[in-house]
């Protein structure tokens, strides 16, 4: 839903989707949920504890870099990390 919101609104509504997304993130994480997020958005990322990345246009389907979003950023071969 919030991917098609994007399209519909700027960007202080995109941020305010951002924000409740990351809000109601951590509240699932300290009610012991793992919590599966598909995501572009670099705000979201840094606050995964676990990051797979499958490249540009979804890597074919290989993933390129495998870690914490701060060792992300230190793959060559991430354009995530860049």
């Amino acid at each position: 839903m919030l991917r098609g919101l994007r399209n519909c609104f700027g960007a202080k509504e995109r941020r305010e989707d951002i924000e409740k997304l990351l809000t109601l993130r951590q509240r699932l994480v300290y009610a012991g949920a793992t919590v599966l997020v598909i995501e572009h958005n670099l705000d979201v990322i840094k606050c995964a504890d676990w990051v797979l990345d499958l490249g540009p246009e979804g890597g074919d389907g290989m993933i390129v870099a495998s870690s914490t979003p701060e060792q992300i950023a230190q793959y060559d071969t991430s354009h995530t990390g860049q």
